[in-house]
């Protein structure tokens, strides 16, 4: 095979395409992306490209670089190229990774890379070679070159990397050098060697090299442990209890990074929950530590969307997704600058401070990784913060101070998504508890309104942090909260704060999500300031309404803004359930009256709180109310309306509790929300719930139906965390199923799925499922026996430890 050489005309065609390639020109870059295109139909561009990187030093560097970008980017062209094409290819590759300029090794180290992934490096072996040769070198950079080269393609393909030739495995080769560098005297090379094979001897070097001089060595052992835990986590446990803190601010970033994968990871919270008195105060530590240069922007408390945001289940869904823009791409496959030629801009101007304030940094991945173990870990990760946190907030220092409110803004998100109005914690707290940690931590909150320093001022009130914590603390304590001494702590600020703002002051939008968290906590202790609270609700919804419907009419105007609507129907909630028929002066005297509301696209939600709080005032309206309900649910609404329709499935559900059992009124409508119901519940938005709430109250009108719906709901409900919904909604199922048994047959292992899939099921319910599992077995015991014994393993041991089935 005779070896590749190029034709002088077909060189200089793509060396000057190259050249005018750097004109910015946007006509002249369509022009050069179109060229490039049809140059990849020529078997032999790559070796063009591959020969301008190697072999032409008389070109500027930056021209080579560009033909090495434009190689990578095309390396996938080699499997159709001819043979002596190829081969060229690779060894014009390997040639570049000699030359003298940093720029034309990093560039054909990056080929290197593409092309190793491309045709796998066993049928590239002297690649490897010629790599792990250059780690014997004498010269660091070249050195560093095929570390980074090979560090890439073990984090690019691992598996690849993992193969044996000639019954050797080059990897038994490769890592015990890897692990020798880890002694370099270069900090660079000691960094880089971090890598997951000979696991027990890299854990052990990678804890030797945890204590290092140099920082950027201890930051990639961080960075390597990360890797390890997605690997091999349980090589790491045994060394957990040895963690320390590192005051490099790099470090203990890549250190934050572990603790949030750690946290992320539902099979390894057994093995965090230990470490939670250790690990979470540091990261309080760091979750508290204020931005540089920018303000912190606050993320609200709430979050619950509501109105307009409930899936059907009752749980609340996220708000408004943003769709990232797509970066401009050049004509070498890389990212490009987007720039309108506006280069003024003003320093103090608030978009600069939102685009600045987007930069991940120490604090935002501690505040990440405190979200994520509140999540986990509730009331536990309170129990260990409340300590420190109270020191925060009455320390002298005021950065101290500000800090503490940061923090608990950053913990606010961490609240469990398992029903829209369930508690942080729904551990009790003591009495000691409460007067050792509650108070002074609520009274320090407050107290930082008034604070003389305007940062702590502003971390309390401006940035809306207060409001998060609030809302917090009140969600921790729940009713503990309609202490007299505690309401006279917390409503004076925040009713102060209230009467200062409008209507459409984005500062109003916490503090509703805020009161929403506080109404139900202070119960009937709210009442004295209920009546211009549910006034103002109802005049914002009111309003808000109304500009949307204005909107709907002229659709060419601008989208009014929903957050308003959805924080005030939140509160209207919040009231709801705190105070129930004490609501009742108000709810007759509103004007508009909110009843007269409760059809409108946006409010169904409300129509379930108010079932759960003050039924007898919405009964009289549920003949039009459940008309518009039952409208609402579609099986396949359009995207704007798919929030309105889990909203209206969860309120029937609710609805269908208040009325009760058999209820005459309510049997009209049980045909038509079951024949709308069912075809939802095969759809991923499913109300498995509401059917269940339905079947509760109305089984002989809805039992003929559980074949068509049997499976669908065990599989949409098993993994859902147990609460009173996902219990009411079985205790609905079971009762369904016994009065038409014959109906879950086809889906009995879906359903014994669900039931051992409860953690702890209300008492009623568990005696539920003990006695139709019983019955089951006695029905017909051979035929029971076959069918447990056609059951996974664990779901056959949980029946029998369980339920003796």
């Amino acid at each position: 095979m005779a070896p590749w050489t190029p034709q002088p005309s077909g060189l200089q065609e793509i060396l000057q395409t190259i050249h005018e390639s750097t004109d910015m020109n946007t006509q002249v870059q369509r022009n050069i992306t179109q060229k490039l295109n049809q140059f990849t139909r020529a078997p032999e561009y790559i070796a063009y490209l591959a020969y301008i990187l190697s072999s032409m030093p008389q070109e500027e560097d930056r021209i080579r670089t560009i033909a090495g970008y434009l190689l990578k980017n095309n390396s996938r062209l080699i499997l159709g190229s001819p043979a002596e094409v190829a081969e060229y290819v690779k060894t014009a590759v390997l040639q570049a990774f000699t030359d003298t300029s940093i720029m034309i090794r990093n560039a054909a180290s990056q080929d290197i890379v593409a092309f190793l992934g491309v045709l796998e490096p066993k049928n590239w072996p002297e690649c490897l070679q010629h790599l792990v040769n250059a780690l014997d070198s004498t010269d660091i950079d070249r050195q560093e070159a095929a570390f980074n080269a090979l560090e890439k393609a073990c984090e690019d393909y691992p598996r690849k990397m993992d193969f044996e030739l000639n019954g050797t495995r080059p990897l038994d080769f490769m890592i015990p050098k890897f692990l020798m560098l880890s002694e370099h005297p270069s900090a660079k090379m000691r960094s880089h060697a971090s890598l997951l094979v000979h696991i027990d001897t890299f854990i052990a070097c990678l804890f030797k090299r945890a204590s290092d001089d140099d920082p950027s060595v201890r930051r990639h052992v961080c960075q390597a442990l990360v890797l390890l835990l997605a690997a091999r986590p349980e090589k790491l446990m045994p060394e957990m209890a040895n963690v320390a803190e590192d005051k490099n601010e790099n470090v203990a970033l890549e250190a934050c990074e572990f603790w949030l994968t750690f946290a992320e990871d539902a099979d390894l919270a057994m093995y965090l929950h230990p470490l939670l008195e250790k690990v979470a105060p540091v990261l309080l530590d760091y979750a508290a530590i204020p931005d540089k240069e920018t303000d912190i922007k606050p993320r609200h408390y709430g979050g619950k969307s509501h109105g307009l945001e409930r899936d059907a289940n009752g749980a609340p869904t996220g708000g408004e997704s943003s769709e990232t823009p797509k970066p401009r791409i050049g004509a070498y496959g890389q990212e490009t600058i987007d720039s309108d030629g506006e280069d003024d801009y003003d320093l103090d101007d608030d978009d600069f401070d939102d685009e600045m304030s987007t930069e991940w940094n120490l604090r935002k991945c501690a505040a990440a990784a405190l979200d994520v173990l509140a999540v986990r870990f509730s009331g536990d990760l309170l129990n260990v913060l409340l300590g420190p946190l109270k020191e925060k907030l009455w320390s002298p220092d005021w950065l101290q101070r500000e800090s503490g409110i940061l923090a608990l803004g950053a913990m606010a998100e961490g609240e469990p998504p398992i029903s829209p109005y369930h508690a942080w914690t729904t551990q009790p707290i003591s009495e000691d508890h409460k007067n050792q940690y509650f108070i002074p931590t609520m009274e320090g909150l407050l107290r930082m309104v008034l604070d003389n320093n305007k940062r702590v001022q502003e971390a309390g009130c401006k940035y809306a942090h207060l409001y998060d914590a609030v809302g917090t603390l009140a969600d921790a304590v729940g009713r503990a909260l309609q202490n007299p001494t505690y309401v006279e702590i917390l409503m004076p600020p925040l009713t102060n704060r209230w009467s200062k703002l409008k209507d459409d002051d984005d500062d109003l939008i916490p503090l509703l999500e805020c009161l929403a968290s506080v109404t139900i906590a202070m119960g009937p202790s709210f009442l004295p300031y209920a009546g211009p609270v549910f006034e103002r609700c109802t005049h914002i919804i009111h309003s808000s309404l109304l500009r949307y419907q204005a909107f709907q009419q002229n659709p060419d105007t601008d989208e009014p803004d929903k957050s308003f609507l959805v924080v005030a129907l939140d509160l209207l909630s919040g009231l709801t359930q705190g105070l129930g028929m004490g609501l009742e002066p108000l709810i007759t005297q509103s004007n508009p009256n909110l009843l007269n509301l409760l059809t409108t696209v946006g409010v169904y939600a409300l129509v379930g709180d108010m079932a759960m709080g003050c039924f007898v005032l919405l009964r009289p309206h549920m003949p039009g109310i459940m008309a518009e309900l039952i409208l609402q649910l579609d099986p396949e609404p359009k995207v704007e309306f798919i929030s309105a329709s889990n909203n209206a499935a969860w309120s029937v559900g609710e609805v269908a509790l208040r009325y009760g059992r058999d209820d005459l009124e309510f049997q009209q409508w049980v045909n038509p929300l079951i024949s709308r119901l069912i075809p939802i519940l095969l759809h991923p938005k499913a109300p498995p719930v509401s059917i269940g709430r339905i079947g509760y109250m109305h089984p002989v009108l809805v039992a003929p139906h559980l074949p068509e719906f049997a499976q669908a709901w065990c599989q949409a409900l098993y993994e859902i965390r147990d609460n009173e919904e996902k219990d009411s909604a079985f205790r609905g199922l079971c009762t369904l199923v016994r009065t038409n048994p014959a109906g879950i047959a086809k889906s009995l292992l879906w359903f014994c799925n669900s039931i051992v899939r409860w953690t702890q099921p209300s008492p009623e319910l568990n005696e539920m499922f003990q006695q139709l599992l019983q019955e089951f077995k006695q029905h017909d015991g051979p035929g029971w026996a076959a069918q447990v014994a056609s059951f996974p393993p664990v779901i056959q041991e949980r029946l029998a430890t369980r339920y003796g089935v």
